[in-house]
């Protein structure tokens, strides 16, 4: 799944922290993730990966089959060609080379179609992800949560402690839902110490 994770490294830089947190906390405060390390143990990426390597096998398969045909056509016509006369012979060639540009053609947009599956493929792992990471970040009153494991990252160094892979991972596996809390009484409802209801 290297491919897969590697294309759907994160370049997070999730911020924007509201107004009413920024203003409740004097210093900013960050974290970064592993978005590699979150997707190599996410659910669904085994099936994404399974199903990727399924798509990919029969599209090599097909080239394959073209390529074996390009290279029997090119065999025949190199032990044929003395006894054909000139005009054969370049009309055989020209249908030889006409089927190998075909092939390259062939072979360049089954590559692309790969790389959209790929990315249509990881695409729920991703938008899951970007979910979950911008609950931790709200919840917890990040200003940003960087990744580590993005390309463009400038983070060369890093306090472990800021470190919330394992805890976006957890959500990730919870089903993105948040950890459970004991809800706090709003204040409305709360009796002043010492006060009784008459019945």
């Amino acid at each position: 799944m290297r491919g897969l994770i590697r294309a759907a490294s994160l370049a997070l830089i999730v911020g924007g922290a509201t107004a009413g947190s920024a203003s409740a906390q004097a210093v900013p405060k960050f974290g970064f993730i592993n978005s590699a390390a979150i997707l190599a143990e996410a659910p669904g990426r085994a099936e994404a990966e399974n199903q990727f390597k399924t798509e990919v096998a029969a599209y090599q398969a097909q080239l394959q089959r073209m390529s074996d045909s390009l290279q029997t056509m090119a065999a025949n016509f190199d032990k044929e060609s003395p006894k054909l006369d000139s005009a054969t012979r370049v009309t055989r060639a020209k249908t030889i080379n006409d089927k190998e540009a075909d092939y390259q053609n062939r072979a360049k947009a089954l590559d692309q179609q790969m790389q959209n599956r790929q990315a249509e493929l990881i695409r729920p792992l991703m938008e899951n992800l970007q979910k979950v990471i911008e609950q931790v970040r709200a919840e917890d009153n990040y200003a940003m949560i960087f990744d580590v494991a993005s390309q463009t990252s400038v983070i060369v160094a890093a306090d472990k402690n800021l470190d919330i892979t394992q805890k976006v991972l957890a959500r990730i596996k919870a089903g993105g839902k948040p950890a459970a809390t004991t809800p706090t009484p709003s204040p409305m409802t709360q009796k002043p110490a010492g006060v009784t209801t008459k019945h």
